[in-house]
């Protein structure tokens, strides 16, 4: 099935050939054909030999290459240690223990997860900081509704309203004696 007006014809596989002192080959090319050589894209735009990286358009960074493996990203799992054994460190405080537990738990789930990806190669690091954040955010949180039960407990009240209604220095006094021998009896 020849098509005949100069339809959809394809000219036979040609390159441009190098040669060892460096001079291309000429080759005969038929009229109205347009040959690419491996050094230009169809837009005109010069491509770089394989393997070498070209000139990003949005940030002027390269690209990498194919083949060239994502880049590893450690900071969710580097974060999630530090927080941890901060959280550890501060969990006495309402701060220190249970916010930067949070995090520090939430992070070391995320770089766990980008470890398990492949993304990350430190997914024992993240473990741990998630690990450390838990134990600073169950320490705080112990402390804190010990706190808040001894505050909403009646001997507590007592003593508020004792020194409330003391107008003197031995009447508080009073009520700090009254309120330790509540506590301790």
């Amino acid at each position: 099935m020849g098509r005949e007006g100069g339809g959809n014809r394809r000219a036979p596989a040609v390159r441009d050939r190098a040669e060892a002192d460096g001079t291309a080959t000429a080759v005969r090319v038929p009229e109205g054909v347009t040959v690419m050589t491996s050094a230009q894209d169809p837009y005109g735009q010069p491509t770089p030999p394989y393997g070498q990286s070209t000139p990003s358009p949005s940030y002027g960074q390269p690209t990498p290459p194919y083949g060239t493996p994502p880049e590893r990203r450690n900071g969710f799992g580097i974060a999630a240690l530090v927080l941890g054994i901060v959280a550890v460190v501060l969990f006495w405080t309402v701060f220190g223990g249970i916010l930067l537990g949070l995090l520090a738990v939430v992070f070391g789930v995320l770089g766990h997860r980008r470890a398990r990806r492949g993304v990350a190669t430190n997914g024992v690091m993240a473990i741990v900081g998630a690990v450390t954040g838990a134990l600073g955010l169950i320490g705080s949180s112990v402390i804190l509704a010990a706190g808040v039960s001894m505050l909403n407990s009646d001997e507590f009240k007592n003593y508020s309203d004792c020194v409330e209604h003391a107008g003197t220095q031995a009447e508080r006094e009073q009520c700090a004696k009254d309120f330790d021998r509540d506590v301790n009896n």
